[in-house]
């Protein structure tokens, strides 16, 4: 199965007519039969006068009217429109519009038909080169499974997957994509999930695990319960995210209109002007012709599309024009702490014995009764015992004690504790107040009877691409990074020097972090907001841009953020601020480039150096002068 990576890529190349949608392919066959009828008509025309000379010369010039009806006249009434809609993204169909009444009154009938033709040929070209992103997202849907093996009774029997509810249970086989988000309840196997994150590496998945609609399970069998219903998938919100992508125009478009706006009427007068001094029409007709503003349609509608495919490829999420107009002048960064800088996962950082006990007899007493609980910090000690290869292994009756700690009573009758402070010298331990005072983070202790063994202080861990990324948006302009969290002052402060971020705030609730991002940002700066999309969502929607970290499967990060990272890769932050930044560059290359070509190509024509037919063709120079220009962007992130 074709994935989400090489769809994108290819979203700025043409696209196999297999993958072109219902009405896309309905058009595409009405404009081949349109011009396949009009070189017909053309060539019998031409065919009948070579053989024939002027006998009967209505015969030809009827059928190169026939021509021009099934060609040209579309294209004036189009003009027409745009004339009175003022909808510049026709500007192209009214001055090719001008030109073909022009030849039509000037008899110039095979001309007439000409131009139109060859005008809608290239057109298609460029549509079809460009702007597949239509195709792309009909293509994703595709990969999204329709059918599902339900497993009811201990009997499997193949149905619709629209008709799957939660609390259903269904049968993954190897090599068979998942047609909805659920839990796995039974079996372990791989998951491609290059469609949703675009790590290249499979996921480990077993019970427990999440499992999300548009993967594959490549080699193990799974029983899955069924949490989201195929309508309400991860998948297809990011489908219907990848569609709202289309309508996205990027703010330099509004210049584009402007400049339409004069351009047109610059055109016409510089017609008119060129066929009152030659008094040729065919002049003025070859100035409309080569006018045509291919070029500048496409002047950020390219670069933006080859982004976006970028962008996907990278499991980065673009949902609005932000991505242009207010990435690229950031200058202030706030990270949330929990989950986007580090790993959101306790682990074992410190140690501090007590006077009488051993740094190796304080993790033993730890493990032998943390072994039993589910706690985080039970787990993380848990993991770096066994890491140590320590052997922690007793004879103990546990009980997890319900806001103290974890319990075991040995065959001796001796009891090991490990929790809170205040629940040990309840239970009798003595613990001098200054005793691990230097431990931060999350501190437990651990007694063995009334004797204290020592402390043990739990840090979360930064990411570690979490400095990389702030020295990145560094080189890239940012003035100021900052951290906002709910944490205490002194671990938030050692994870900001680890970091390297210029601030860190602690002790936020989510109204204070978004009363501090607005003091952030004001009227002079721009803040780019980067959290987990859950507890962050105030913030991510009052930032000028906001950034949804590991947004996989989660319908607040999707919704809350302009910008969604379906992985936790920190990098992909700075790489989506330089894509903006060179997008934007593209699309200034790109109008200077079409305009540039345009103000050539017309002083060729109405300086009779090229004709009319000529420029019909030559006139795409523009276009496809664009289409390569952003065609750059596609090999951005080899580069990287």
């Amino acid at each position: 199965m074709e994935n989400i990576n090489n769809m994108a890529q290819n979203s700025l190349q043409a696209l196999s007519r297999d993958n072109l949608t219902d009405k896309g392919r309905r058009k595409l066959t009405r404009d081949i039969i349109c011009g396949a009828i009009t070189l017909s008509c053309l060539a019998v025309g031409l065919i009948y006068t070579y053989l024939l000379g002027n006998t009967y010369p209505i015969v030809p010039q009827l059928l190169y009217f026939i021509g021009f009806l099934i060609e040209g006249v579309p294209v004036i009434f189009t003009g027409i429109k745009g004339l009175f809609t003022r909808n510049l993204t026709n500007a192209m169909e009214i001055l090719v519009g001008v030109a073909i009444v022009a030849c039509v009154f000037n008899q110039e009938l095979i001309l007439a038909l000409l131009i139109p033709l060859i005008l809608n040929v290239a057109h298609l070209l460029e549509e079809r080169s460009i702007m597949g992103g239509r195709d792309v997202i009909d293509g994703l849907k595709k990969m999204q499974q329709s059918t599902a093996i339900l497993l009811k009774d201990g009997k499997e029997s193949v149905v619709d997957a629209k008709t799957l509810k939660v609390g259903q249970q269904i049968v993954i086989k190897p090599g068979s994509g998942i047609p909805v988000d659920g839990v796995v309840i039974s079996g372990e196997t791989n998951v491609d999930q290059k469609s949703l994150t675009g790590e290249p590496q499979p996921a480990r998945t077993v019970v427990g695990d999440t499992v999300y609609a548009g993967t594959v399970n490549l080699d193990g069998r799974i029983v899955v319960e069924v949490r989201k219903e195929y309508v309400d998938t991860s998948f297809s919100k990011i489908l219907k995210l990848l569609e709202n992508s289309e309508n996205i125009s990027a703010p330099e478009s509004r210049i584009m209109d402007r400049f339409l706006g004069y351009y047109i009427p610059f055109v016409l007068g510089i017609a008119a002007v060129v066929a009152l001094i030659s008094r040729d029409v065919a002049q003025a007709i070859a100035v409309l012709v080569v006018s045509c503003p291919c070029g500048q349609m496409l002047v950020s509608s390219a670069p933006m599309i080859a982004s976006l495919s970028v962008a996907t490829k990278r499991g980065v999420l673009i949902k609005n024009s932000k991505f242009i107009e207010e990435l690229t002048e950031i200058d202030t960064v706030v990270f949330d702490k929990t989950g986007t800088v580090t790993k959101g996962e306790l682990a074992l950082t410190e140690i501090c014995p007590a006077p009488d006990a051993s740094e190796e007899e304080l993790l033993k007493g730890a493990a032998a009764v943390a072994v039993a609980s589910t706690h985080p910090v039970s787990r993380a000690v848990a993991e770096y015992v066994q890491a140590k290869e320590l052997d922690y292994s007793r004879e103990l009756e546990i009980r997890e004690i319900s806001g103290g700690g974890v319990e075991g009573t040995g065959t001796d009758g001796v009891v090991l504790r490990f929790g809170r402070r205040e629940w040990l010298e309840e239970c009798g331990c003595t613990i001098p107040a200054d005793f691990a005072a230097e431990l931060l983070g999350s501190v437990s202790f651990v007694a063995e009877g009334n004797r204290l063994l020592g402390a043990i202080g739990f840090n979360d861990t930064v990411r570690e691409d979490a400095a990389k990324s702030v020295a990145a948006l560094r080189a890239l302009g940012t003035e100021r990074a900052v951290i906002l969290t709910g944490d205490r002052e002194e671990p938030a402060r050692l994870i900001g020097e680890a970091v390297g971020v210029d601030e860190v705030y602690a002790r936020l609730l989510p109204q204070d972090k978004l009363d501090r991002l607005r003091e952030l940002g004001g009227e002079e700066h721009g803040v780019l907001a980067v959290g987990d999309g859950i507890n962050d969502a105030l913030a991510l929607r009052e930032a000028d841009v906001g950034i949804a970290m590991g947004a996989m499967g989660s319908d607040l990060a999707i919704e809350s953020a302009d910008i969604a990272l379906m992985n936790n890769n920190l990098m992909n932050i700075p790489f989506v601020v330089d894509l903006a930044k060179k997008t934007k560059k593209t699309i200034y290359q790109n109008l200077v480039l079409s305009i540039v070509i345009s103000v050539v190509m017309i002083a060729l024509s109405a300086f009779g150096i090229i004709s009319a037919l000529a420029g019909s063709i030559l006139h795409n120079l523009g276009a496809f002068a664009v289409l390569i220009n952003s065609s750059r962007i596609l090999r951005y992130d080899k580069e990287k």
